[in-house]
């Protein structure tokens, strides 16, 4: 059922005479989902618990016995405590929940200190729990936390990306803010916002938008115009031309009719863990850290890159072999096609790749090009290149062709996770700000991989690849790795 709602109602205490305001259907949503989620989180932490019980026997390296009647006797306040934390660890927060790897880590750190909590515990009391039972509960039981998070955020996902389970949304600003967070929300589907209509300053006087936002009132009227199409949520984008006082008078309005409202800042862009919210004299200052990319240049991630470059090459070694044989029979030319990309600090370096095209494919290019390209794509592809050959196909078809780039990521001319290693001509073209890619190493795989490859328009190549350089962190590398596999098994995009 789609999240359309209306103005909230008031309701009437018989006895105490008080006037209360319902929540808005914003706010349900977010209370019903994360009852949901606790309920989930209750069933996955029950059935570790049923499951540590049916396994104990299996750990051979636990001498002790388990004792059915101890482990009935505490597994409710195991449960208790366990969810317990999973809520003073904000797990359940609007700010973490649905998006991002934070809450998966927020989960693990409040299992970790459920674990220890019940340790402790054991000790002090001097309780017979079985330890063979107590490991496979907190292990089994931190995995289905996640995974059963993750096939949560899985189906609200595919519901909001089907029209369902969405929120009205109403954009207040100038033509072009509302124009730019338009087309976000409808490329990003899966947030669950439809925006259903504008208001902008009253010297607009079109009907909607440049991109089709119909305009529903101005500013000079918003309160009566947000009236009209009763929306469940607001969102302020920019350029809307009233004063502070103004806007704050119009979010207690909103409040009061029970409806949801952001504030959109005017830097975009930028990661939740790099802003804090600093009140100075009454006003809300919000202080952003410095961008991440120094950090990305420092000796954790190059150790982490040398070590797992090591590991793949050394798993991919027979794959390799019998791919170069196949290769090199197929018409008796190189195995290895290098080609000059644009690295860190703008310096170039030869990208190696498995040769997937019939020899000298690059003189084959220009007239191609003239037939069939697209100029908003980030690079000249084509879905059924005649340059292809036969083994070639299935090699680009699951990114084999790419393995040998692990020799430049043990080498230091390329990460395991970055910006897209761009081409002379590609960065020749580049604005001063896109260019800001070049303070980290170019990826094996990274954000744009993981987002459409192919598919993706170079505008939005560039955005997601700044995103990266602005915002990285380990844990965003660990996720885009595990993001890569789907993404080259579904070959959306690889072609």
């Amino acid at each position: 059922m789609a999240l359309d709602s209306g103005v909230a109602r008031t309701r009437v205490w018989p006895f105490s005479g008080l006037v209360t305001t319902h929540r808005s259907t914003f706010e349900q949503y977010q209370w019903t989902l994360r009852f949901a989620i606790a309920g989930v989180d209750v069933l996955a932490v029950g059935l570790a618990i049923l499951l540590a019980v049916a396994l104990r026997d299996t750990l051979p390296y636990f001498d002790d016995s388990l004792n059915i009647s101890s482990v009935q006797r505490v597994a409710g306040g195991i449960v208790i405590l366990w969810m317990t934390a999973l809520w003073i660890f904000r797990s359940y927060s609007e700010r973490y929940l649905g998006a991002g790897s934070a809450e998966y880590g927020r989960v693990f750190l409040a299992s970790l200190t459920t674990a220890g909590a019940v340790a402790i515990a054991a000790f002090l009391a001097q309780y017979q729990l079985s330890r063979g039972f107590f490991v496979i509960a907190f292990t089994l039981g931190s995995l289905l936390l996640v995974a059963t998070r993750h096939a949560v955020r899985r189906v609200i996902h595919r519901q909001r990306a089907n029209g369902r389970l969405t929120h009205r949304v109403v954009l207040v600003g100038s033509p072009g803010h509302v124009d730019h967070l338009a087309r976000i929300l409808g490329r990003e589907r899966w947030l669950g916002f439809r925006v259903a209509g504008a208001i902008t300053p009253p010297s607009y006087r079109e009907s909607e938008t440049a991109h089709g936002v119909p305009v529903i009132g101005s500013t000079a009227e918003l309160t009566a115009a947000i009236d009209r199409l009763e929306p469940s949520v607001v969102i302020f984008v920019g350029g809307y031309s009233t004063t502070q006082l103004e806007v704050r008078q119009t979010i207690w309005d909103l409040d009061e009719r029970g409806m949801g409202t952001f504030i959109v800042p005017s830097i975009t862009d930028v990661a939740g863990a790099r802003l804090r919210m600093q009140p100075v004299g009454g006003l809300p200052l919000v202080q952003v850290a410095a961008p991440s990319a120094n950090r990305a240049n420092r000796i954790t991630k190059r150790l982490f890159d040398i070590t797992g470059s090591s590991l793949l090459l050394l798993l991919a070694a027979p794959l390799l072999t019998a791919v170069a044989i196949a290769v090199k029979l197929a018409d008796r030319g190189p195995i290895l096609y290098s080609q000059t990309r644009v690295g860190r600090d703008g310096n170039t370096f030869q990208m190696r790749k498995i040769r997937t095209m019939v020899p000298h494919a690059d003189k084959l290019e220009a007239k191609l090009r003239e037939q069939h390209s697209d100029p908003g794509a980030v690079l000249f592809k084509m879905t059924d290149d005649p340059r292809i050959t036969k083994p070639g196909r299935f090699l680009r078809r699951f990114s084999i062709d790419e393995l040998p780039q692990l020799w430049n990521v043990l080498w230091g001319d390329m990460s395991l996770v970055g910006p897209r290693p761009a081409l002379p001509h590609e960065v020749a073209r580049l604005t001063e700000e896109e260019k800001l890619r070049h303070r980290v190493r170019p990826g094996l795989t990274g954000l744009w991989q993981v987002s459409g490859r192919a598919n993706l328009t170079r505008e939005d190549a560039a955005r997601l690849d700044l995103y990266y350089v602005e915002n990285w962190s380990l844990a965003q590398d660990l996720l885009i790795l595990a993001r890569t596999a789907r993404a080259v098994l579904s070959s959306d995009g690889a072609y």
